[in-house]
């Protein structure tokens, strides 16, 4: 934090009144932490590969800030975050001692209450709860995508983004192509000079071979086995048009200034078809409709041996515009980003969100990334079903995919058959909405 700009001051900003709130009207937790001196707290919440990267970027900005406590279901994740952060660049800035490390499913509420930031970087399907926790303490936050995997978390999510935005909370959610110099560029290129008129189609895909997979080991219980293989159950990940496809969907829907109104698809598992890859599909293909009537073709692909995409298109009048590059209608390149001081956006992320938590600035991605993540999961229920979806049907949608319980005695609303096979969803059967 600069010189002009104490931890009281910090405190002030953080959690002072907004909108006629006054500081002894906010809940005491605002308040737990609130000694004099120059440093800002952060606690990580999911202590996995992205939580300790999202970590390690966030001690490694320029304010005087220090990791001060850890939380997340597994024990094991907890230790090799612990250990990859205290043996690089940023290890004066750990200092999380035993008494400040948590591990289970409500170690997370412990945690946030030490800290001035949280990181919430578990498997999706936690981030309503532990979102809505954070905002409830008055805490800023980051918040890796996509915010939820159902309708009903959207709209905790959706809800506690309005409190934020009361508290005067800074939010950043890991959507990092908003902070990517290369589509700033492009966006400032096609929106606010009209390079390519008016955006009339959009293509956008996440096509590669797929990630990792967590076989079953002796006496987990069904809760364990799926957290640890989080990434093919629903309710964790929401399947990976929502946790990797997000990435475009968002980009076409910040480039056009909206969200799709309906979508249609299809999709299924065609590949990845053993019990070990749980119940998500290897691939969509999903065409949102936004209200003006434009398209845009929505495809992503788990399959090894295929053509590698992870990209976005847009079809305007007068061209067509990618990522840093800008083309005429005869296929002519007439700009191209040059790629001069470009940042790491995963790490100007969190540049951004302490620059703003510290000269007081507004920043709040709640209802966008929620917005987003919204979208993704429309998508899933269009392809999953088959039949056309709304966009209001779908926010509104009651089907919780949550377990009704957080315990590792749970169990999950999905289940194996004897076999160990899960129930894949079928078009024209499977109830989405």
């Amino acid at each position: 934090m600069n010189s002009n700009f104490s931890r009281r001051d910090f405190v002030k900003a953080s959690a002072a009144a907004v909108g006629g709130i006054s500081m002894t009207s906010l809940p005491i937790e605002t308040f737990a932490n609130s000694s004099v001196e120059d440093t800002i707290k952060v606690a990580l919440i999911g202590c996995g590969g992205r939580g300790t990267g999202a970590a390690l970027q966030a001690l490694s900005v320029k304010q005087n800030v220090k990791l001060v406590a850890m939380a997340d279901a597994f024990r094991d994740r907890i230790d090799s975050s612990y250990q990859n952060l205290t043996k690089g660049k940023v290890k004066d800035r750990v200092d999380v001692p035993e008494d400040r490390k948590f591990v289970g499913f409500d170690g997370y509420k412990q945690a946030i209450a030490l800290a001035d930031v949280v990181l919430l970087t578990t498997p999706p399907g936690f981030r309503p709860i532990h979102f809505e926790e954070a905002v409830r303490q008055g805490k800023h936050v980051f918040m890796e995508k996509p915010v939820a995997t159902d309708a009903p978390g959207i709209r905790r999510v959706l809800a506690a983004a309005e409190e934020s935005k009361k508290k005067n909370l800074k939010v950043v959610v890991g959507l990092q192509r908003h902070y990517q110099k290369s589509y700033l560029e492009t966006y400032k290129k096609v929106i606010d000079e009209g390079a390519i008129g008016d955006i009339v189609a959009a293509r956008c895909y996440w096509n590669n071979d797929g990630v990792w997979v967590k076989e079953r080991q002796a006496n987990q219980t069904e809760m364990e086995y799926q957290m640890r293989n989080w990434y093919y159950f629903v309710w964790l990940c929401g399947d990976h048009i929502n946790e990797q496809h997000i990435h475009n969907i968002d980009v076409i829907n910040w480039f056009k200034g909206g969200y799709p109104t309906e979508a249609l698809g299809m999709g299924g598992r065609q590949v990845r078809t053993d019990k070990k890859f749980g119940e998500i599909y290897d691939h969509h293909y999903v065409e949102f409709k936004y209200a003006d009537g434009m398209i845009l073709s929505s495809s992503c692909r788990h399959q090894p041996g295929t053509v590698s995409d992870v990209s976005e298109h847009l079809i305007g009048t007068k061209g067509r515009a990618t990522e840093g590059k800008i083309f005429d209608l005869k296929g002519n390149n007439i700009w191209r980003h040059k790629g001069e001081g470009d940042g790491d956006p995963y790490q100007v992320e969190h540049e951004v969100l302490f620059d703003c938590i510290v000269n007081n600035k507004p920043i709040n991605d709640a209802e966008r990334g929620a917005k987003s993540t919204m979208t993704a999961i429309m998508g899933r229920m269009a392809t999953y079903s088959g039949k056309r979806v709304k966009w209001e049907e779908a926010l509104n949608s009651d089907i919780n995919l949550m377990p009704d319980a957080y315990t590792w005695d749970t169990l999950p609303k999905t289940l194996p058959d004897k076999d160990g096979n899960y129930q894949i969803p079928m078009p024209g059967k499977t109830k989405t909405v």
